[in-house]
């Protein structure tokens, strides 16, 4: 049951992204989301930092694909293996990643805190 809630969430989150719905995708995350863009940055001070990381997506991508598998979970957090496929608007340059995502969700099965790594070709 709670792999079922981590893969819930992943799913809504990673179809959000596909369809390029920034806002549905910021539905899922806590106001006060402790969220690392970048594992070596310091975590966003505000939720609108995040805001401001989600809202071009809509405007600089396309043509989304992803899977993705729970490798690990406990009450407390969740680790993610992901998958995308993607085009650049700017450039129409095709991208693949592959990724992790930590992730621990609150009470109301929003996600509380985020880090993510990726390798982007």
């Amino acid at each position: 049951m709670l792999k079922e809630k981590y893969e819930k969430w992943t799913k809504e989150f990673m179809e959000s992204w596909k369809n390029l719905d920034w806002k549905r995708t910021l539905d899922l995350l806590s106001k006060d989301v402790k969220y690392y863009e970048n594992p070596i940055d310091a975590p966003c001070n505000r939720f609108e930092e995040v805001v401001k990381l989600w809202e071009v997506v809509a405007d600089n991508q396309k043509d989304i694909d992803y899977r993705f598998n729970v490798l690990s979970y406990s009450e407390e957090l969740c680790i993610i293996n992901w998958q995308m496929t993607r085009i650049m608007t700017g450039s129409n340059q095709k991208q693949e990643i592959d990724g992790i995502f930590q992730i621990s969700l609150d009470e109301d099965g929003l996600c509380s805190y985020f880090k993510q790594w990726r390798y982007t070709r």
